[in-house]
């Protein structure tokens, strides 16, 4: 049975091999409740795919909820971390953009999907203010890079609000879409944003033929 929200915290878990524990715990947490929504994931769920027992996923985190905001402040981190890196190298606004979205790719290879932060209702009053205030910020540094490739021209004239939406939908779950996909790469991931994202899916031979 899962515990409350309002369940008593336990001690938490301390050390390097701790760090470790609880990293492995928010992956396997995020790409769950990608899968399945908060609602349906569960504790029980979340230790078996890593063969833990109930209680020594309570050892880490009292409670799912307590899980779910770690995974959304460990996204976002990883987010802010992409876009500051990308917004200090030189280039253009379609480089920038390229970049980080490569990057992006990589990074959710590398330490497994980030946690969609769209949806974070779930979450208690505070926690619900910072997070949401914090994808806010992260979403206005992205329309940004857009704004900027349509200032230099690099960017096609768009609604970079809605852009970035539809950017951000793709990248949370991409994974989700597309996890069967035979000898998925990184590389074939971003050609496909390229063509859909970049180049638009009209061939340019059948635009100059009307």
């Amino acid at each position: 049975m899962e515990q409350g929200v309002n369940a008593v915290p336990k001690p938490t878990a301390r050390g390097r091999k701790s760090a470790k524990k609880r990293l492995e715990i928010m992956r396997a947490a995020t790409g769950i409740i990608n899968a399945k929504s908060f609602a349906l994931a569960t504790m029980t769920e979340i230790a078996a795919s890593l063969d833990l027992r109930d209680a020594t996923l309570y050892y880490y985190f009292p409670n799912k909820q307590a899980l779910v905001y770690e995974c959304h402040v460990s996204s976002l981190e990883r987010f802010e971390g992409l876009l500051e890196k990308t917004d200090q190298a030189d280039g253009t606004g379609i480089e920038k953009l390229r970049r980080f979205l490569h990057a992006f790719l990589e990074d959710s290879t590398q330490n497994g999907q980030q946690l969609y932060f769209g949806d974070y209702s779930y979450l208690e009053e505070m926690q619900r203010i910072k997070i949401g205030a914090w994808g806010d910020r992260l979403s206005d540094k992205l329309k940004t890079l857009i704004d900027q490739g349509i200032s230099d021209g690099s960017v096609a004239p768009c609604e970079s609000a809605l852009v970035v939406q539809l950017l951000l939908g793709t990248l949370i779950w991409l994974a989700k879409w597309a996890p069967d996909a035979k000898g998925l790469t990184v590389d074939r991931l971003g050609d496909a944003i390229e063509a859909f994202a970049f180049h638009g899916l009209e061939s340019r031979l059948d635009g100059m033929a009307r």
